[in-house]
């Protein structure tokens, strides 16, 4: 078996003082609003769903401080879970993805709507609800544990992966049905109803803290405003733009390995994307029994040890579709 402690990562980004944006300007602190006056679709781009996933942090801020304003329809910047995002602590630097609980695992009527429930992260996504509910087109920034590829998260439904390709970038999509613990923000409401045009998309743009992953935060950034016409091609810095590096392909999740106690270990070290083609590979051992693969060609998304606890995610094995 493999030791599989996890990697110790540099922290490359400069993590941006966002106090200064408290205010927002929609009555919700963090959030921004601009309106055209013109007739368009309401476009959103969310960053820090989680407090140490910083790259869409910088790219945020950064389109607040040029100033980018829609030429139709509506633009919304914000930053979502700052209580976490302000408890960062480069000796503890996973510690700030949430104060209480996941914020992007209470996306459901069923949870937001129950008051007996309370945490910092509930309180923050009810007061974004009311706005979230008039976006039309959700782009939400996020990065990874481990060292990995980019990847578009598109959802179950045919409208997502048609998305997501349209999008072109990252290469590799991955469509899925979202975590057992709970709802994510790109599959609520109206994201994730196959009758509405209302549409999402989750960028994993790398490494939590890997410099490259701000410049996929801001490609991304940059072709959502343009595919949907917010903002001209002038109105962005040259370096943001970048060409696109392969042809989209998607993986389909079928199953999810969930750890059943702290005895889970990997069979190498891997950090997302591997494909085996051979059904019946073994991957992993839990409890000293080995994990294999499904089926030919089955895709590795996501594997981590890093959270690893019982009842835990450590990897999702998808199939490559046509």
């Amino acid at each position: 078996m493999t030791d599989n402690a996890p990697e110790t990562y540099p922290i490359e980004i400069d993590f941006p003082d966002i106090r200064p944006y408290a205010k927002g300007n929609t009555g919700i602190p963090y959030v921004f609003t601009f309106d055209s006056g013109l007739p368009g679709p309401h476009v959103m781009i969310n960053a820090l769903t989680h407090g140490n996933e910083v790259c869409g942090a910088v790219a945020v801020k950064e389109l607040l401080d040029l100033g980018i304003r829609p030429s139709r329809g509506r633009l919304t910047l914000a930053f979502a879970n700052v209580a976490a995002y302000l408890t960062f602590d480069p000796a503890r630097p996973d510690a700030s993805r949430f104060v209480d609980q996941d914020f992007n695992r209470v996306w459901s009527p069923a949870i937001l709507d129950d008051l007996s429930r309370n945490s910092s992260e509930l309180r923050r996504a009810r007061a974004l609800r009311p706005l979230i509910d008039t976006v039309d087109f959700l782009l939400d920034l996020h990065s990874m544990h481990e060292r990995s590829a980019p990847l578009s998260v598109c959802g179950a439904l045919a409208k997502g992966i048609d998305l997501a390709r349209r999008f072109g970038t990252p290469a590799t999509i991955v469509s899925d049905a979202g975590h057992a613990e709970g709802r994510r923000l790109r599959d609520y409401g109206d994201f994730g109803a196959g009758e509405s045009e209302r549409n999402a998309l989750l960028i994993e743009c790398g490494q939590h803290w890997e410099a490259g992953a701000v410049d996929v935060a801001r490609n991304c950034c940059a072709r959502w405003l343009l595919m949907f016409g917010i903002v001209d091609l002038a109105d962005l810095p040259d370096r943001w733009l970048k060409p696109h590096d392969a042809q989209p392909r998607v993986v389909r999740v079928t199953d999810a390995v969930v750890a059943e106690s702290m005895d889970f270990r990997f069979a190498a070290p891997y950090t997302g994307l591997e494909t085996f083609a051979d059904a019946g590979t073994v991957i992993a051992w839990s409890e000293g029994r080995a994990v294999r693969t499904p089926y030919p060609d089955c895709v590795l998304v996501m594997p981590s040890l890093r959270q690893l606890r019982p009842g835990t995610t450590v990897v999702r094995l998808g199939r490559l579709l046509g």
